[in-house]
C-alpha cells in the first residue's frame, strides 16, 4: 500500500453524503412536480379558459361564455343514458311555456324567434365549437345548473358551467340550423331498446353539433329515444333555406309536422293532433304573420315576441339563420336588446 498521500475510501464513492442524497431527492421531486403540473395545465387549460371567459352583460342576469374544447357530448351520444349527471327535476310544471316561430325576412333571410317562458332568473348565452362538430350559439337556463338568480358567480361555483352544453334550451349553429323545445301535454313516448337515450336538452345539443339542415336534424333525432327532464316537449327546427318542422312524440311514435305556408309557429299544443286547443299566443303570432304577408324584419320579429310574452317570460331571442346574428332581450326589457354574432359556414 502506498505510503504517501491520502486516498478516498471506496465506500465514499458508493454512498454519497446525506447532503448529496437530499439534493438528489429534491431534484427528483422537482422533476416529478414539474411533470405533474405540466400535465394538469394541459388538462385544465381549456376548462380554465372557458370559465375565465364568463361575462355578465345584463343584471337580469344574462351571462355570456365561450366554451373551449370538448364537453364529451359525442361520448354521451354513443352510449346514451337514462339519467344524465346534469339533470334536475322541475319544481313545478308550467303548461303555458314558450313560443317559437320561423319566418322569412324581407331580404330573404330566415329568422327564428323564440320566447322562453319559465319562472327563473338566470340566463347564459353559450358559444361552443366542439372538435368534430359545428360551432353554435345557444341559450341555457342556469337554474338547472344550480345558479338561479346569481348576480355574481364565484370561482367556487363556476365548475358546474362546464356542463352547460348539456343543458341547452334553444340555439343556432354555423350552418344556419336553429332548434327550440316547447312544453306540450304528455303522450306515449316511443322507447326502442335498440336505441340509446338522451335527455331533451341533449337532443338540442345533438342537432346543433351535427346537423347541417332540417333533414339531417330529423335523421339524427330518429336514432335516439328521448327522456324528458320535466314536462314533455316538441322540437321546432328550421334552417337557412326556410325549411321548418315540428317534431312530436305521440302514440308511441315520432310525428313530423311541416307548414303549408312560408312560416311556422309552435306553442304548447301538439300540432299533429286534429283537435287544437285555443292558444292566444299562437293566434296572435298567426295574425301578425298573415298581416305582414309572412315576412318579418328582425326588429318586427322581436316585436312579435314582445306581443306574445307572458309575465314569466325569461328571454326572447331572434336568430338570423343566414347572417348569424343573435338578438336577445331578457326579463322583458325590450328596449335593451343585446346583439351578438356567430360566424357562419357558407355552403357551395
Amino acid at each position: 500500500m502506498p505510503s504517501g498521500g491520502r486516498t478516498r475510501p471506496e465506500t465514499a464513492l458508493l454512498h454519497p453524503s446525506p447532503a448529496g442524497r437530499k439534493k438528489r431527492i429534491f431534484l427528483g421531486l422537482a422533476i416529478m412536480m414539474s411533470i405533474m403540473l405540466l400535465a394538469v395545465s394541459v388538462v385544465l387549460y381549456n376548462p380554465v379558459c372557458t370559465l375565465t371567459s364568463l361575462e355578465k352583460v345584463d343584471d337580469f342576469p344574462l351571462y355570456v361564455m365561450r366554451y373551449q374544447g370538448t364537453y364529451l357530448f359525442d361520448l354521451f351520444a354513443r352510449a346514451g343514458l337514462d339519467w344524465g349527471p346534469y339533470r334536475r327535476l322541475y319544481e313545478a310544471v308550467n303548461p303555458d311555456a314558450c313560443t317559437s316561430f320561423a319566418a322569412p325576412s324581407p331580404e330573404g333571410a330566415t329568422l327564428f324567434g323564440r320566447n322562453f317562458d319559465w319562472a327563473h332568473r338566470a340566463s347564459l348565452l353559450l358559444f361552443t365549437k366542439p372538435p368534430g362538430g359545428y360551432a353554435s350559439v345557444s341559450m341555457v337556463d342556469l337554474y338547472y345548473l344550480g345558479l338561479e338568480g346569481m348576480q355574481e358567480i364565484p370561482w367556487s361555483r363556476r365548475f358546474v358551467l362546464l356542463a352547460a352544453p348539456h343543458a341547452t334550451i334553444d340555439g343556432m349553429n354555423e350552418c344556419g340550423v336553429a332548434i327550440a323545445q316547447n312544453a306540450v301535454p304528455n303522450r306515449n313516448t316511443p322507447k326502442d331498446p335498440n336505441r340509446p337515450t338522451l335527455l331533451n336538452s341533449q337532443i338540442v345539443r345533438l342537432v346543433l353539433d351535427h346537423a347541417r339542415d332540417v333533414n339531417e336534424a330529423l335523421a339524427l333525432i330518429q336514432q335516439y329515444n328521448v327522456e324528458f327532464s320535466g314536462p314533455p316537449v316538441h322540437f321546432h327546427i328550421a334552417d337557412a333555406s326556410g325549411d321548418s318542422v315540428v317534431v312530436e312524440y305521440v302514440d308511441g311514435g315520432v310525428s313530423v309536422v311541416r307548414s303549408d305556408r312560408s312560416w311556422q309557429i309552435a306553442t304548447n299544443f301538439l300540432l299533429s293532433e286534429e283537435r287544437r286547443p285555443d292558444c292566444w299566443r299562437y293566434s296572435k303570432a298567426q295574425e301578425t304573420l298573415v298581416r305582414s304577408q309572412g315576412c318579418l324584419s328582425p326588429p318586427a320579429a322581436m316585436d312579435l315576441l314582445e306581443a306574445v310574452r307572458q309575465e314569466h317570460t325569461v328571454w326572447s331571442v331572434v336568430y338570423n339563420l343566414d347572417a348569424g346574428l343573435i338578438n336577445v332581450a331578457v326579463g322583458q326589457e325590450y328596449d335593451d336588446v343585446h346583439a351578438f354574432g356567430l360566424p357562419m359556414r357558407r355552403h357551395p
